[in-house]
């Protein structure tokens, strides 16, 4: 592997770490928001998700840009709407001007979460796929263990107005992220795939593969260019019998990623530790821990992931949910609230390694080059607008159930994941993206 596709690479997951920093970062200031306006339980749970509701946008319509105007463009226009968000979160003088900041920020992210992760399948050799497209993952855990440590630290120094130092200071990273994506080559499958464009798609190749001959070279171009006619010919749309496998799949595992209750544990960390007892200064570190438990086990993820292959890691996310969930739900409901905190960073340890580091990455390899986009849409889009819904709920939840309860469901959601795995789950790992149709039955 080369160490230009490796910045490349990084540079794309860069809109990760934004996606992660920007979704998180709003923990540590939910509940200051919520004194100084007044908001009602249902308007801060509005307010709250609201950046979610932008990203179900965003995904539902991040394959259009994605395929229209090529993937190095749209990675740029991600960066932009980021510094906007932050910087009107900052200055927001009322609910409804951060709603609507937040909800530019969740159009970025949503937009990410369709061409970062696509973008990195496109470029990255097969026996490397995996790690590669995992930075993107990498990525979101990074940002959200930069949030709450920023938060940790602003809410220290940053007196009244804190929050809206917490809000602002994504500003920074997003124009850094803006600017390096000025050195990102276009992805040669879109460029001789959608674009047709042979001679730009090849010379794209050769930077990607130096150490090919020109034969060589000229024969993947071929390829890719007969792969593409092949769609071309074959393929009535994306909402066909043909392509009812990748959807499946991609359906199923955003929707399961949700129903383990991540974005709740995550967006409502301080809180739930405040409900076990814990003062508020001391839950706010304890999210610190999450986040590092997160970055950890993420590593860990990425190690294993073209070893032990995508299935391998689902399984093992999925007993590490049922555990952790079970006993998290135990301790509520008997009042042993000691163990909570060592059950959520176990609980998180097993998203990292299976849900958190798989999802994008499986969902970016399944479909063929030409519905990519839109399959990789089809995915965020499910993801997100699981997470809404859950985000948008949760306070409401807690007030109308018993905390344990509501674990015991995220619970059994897992247990049911397990069944999917088990049932209909392909291994990926090491397989060209041109071969995985006839992986998947998509001839």
């Amino acid at each position: 592997m080369k160490y230009r596709i490796f910045f490349w690479s990084i540079t794309s997951a860069l809109a990760g770490f934004l996606f992660g920093f920007d979704t998180v970062v709003i923990s540590g200031a939910e509940q200051k928001i919520q004194a100084l306006w007044g908001l009602s339980a249902g308007m801060h749970g509005l307010a709250m998700g609201s950046a979610l509701y932008g990203t179900v946008l965003g995904s539902l319509l991040g394959g259009w840009p994605t395929d229209k105007f090529g993937r190095k463009k749209t990675l740029l226009f991600i960066g932009i709407l980021y510094v906007l968000s932050a910087i009107g979160c900052a200055f927001a003088n009322g609910v409804g001007m951060f709603i609507a900041a937040r909800l530019i920020g969740g159009l970025g992210i949503g937009i990410s979460t369709v061409v970062a992760p696509l973008y990195i399948s496109e470029i990255a050799p097969p026996a490397y796929r995996g790690r590669l497209a995992g930075l993107f993952q990498f990525n979101i855990v990074f940002g959200i263990v930069i949030a709450f440590a920023s938060n940790a630290i602003i809410a220290r120094i940053g007196g009244e107005d804190a929050w809206r130092w917490m809000l602002g200071i994504a500003a920074v990273p997003s124009v850094i992220y803006a600017v390096m994506c000025f050195a990102l080559p276009e992805s040669p499958r879109w460029l001789i795939g959608r674009r047709g464009d042979r001679t730009a798609g090849l010379a794209v190749l050769k930077l990607i593969e130096p150490d090919s001959t020109p034969a060589q070279l000229a024969a993947h171009a071929d390829e890719l260019m007969a792969a593409a006619h092949t769609e071309k010919t074959v393929a009535s749309g994306f909402w066909s019998r043909r392509l009812r496998v990748p959807i499946f799949l991609a359906i199923m595992v955003a929707f399961f990623n949700q129903l383990s209750g991540i974005n709740a544990v995550l967006y409502f960390a301080p809180r739930i530790f405040e409900m076990t007892g814990l003062g508020a200064k001391a839950a706010l570190l304890q999210s610190v821990g999450i986040g590092i438990t997160n970055l950890i086990f993420t590593f860990v993820g990425l190690w294993l992931i073209d070893k032990l292959g995508r299935r391998t890691l689902l399984y093992i996310g999925s007993f590490g949910y049922i555990a952790s969930l079970g006993l998290t739900a135990w301790a509520f409901f008997t009042q042993h609230y000691a163990i909570v905190p060592a059950c959520i960073f176990a609980f998180i340890a097993a998203h990292a390694i299976g849900q958190g580091t798989v999802i994008w990455v499986l969902i970016s390899e399944i479909f063929p080059n030409r519905h990519r986009a839109e399959g990789q849409a089809l995915g965020s889009f499910t993801h997100w607008i699981f997470a809404a819904l859950l985000t948008t709920f949760f306070p409401t939840m807690v007030n109308a159930f018993s905390p344990g309860t509501v674990f015991l469901f995220f619970c059994f959601m897992m247990v049911l994941q397990l069944v999917w795995v088990k049932l209909f789950v392909p291994e990926t790992k090491g397989v060209s993206l041109e071969q995985m149709q006839h992986k998947l039955g998509i001839e």
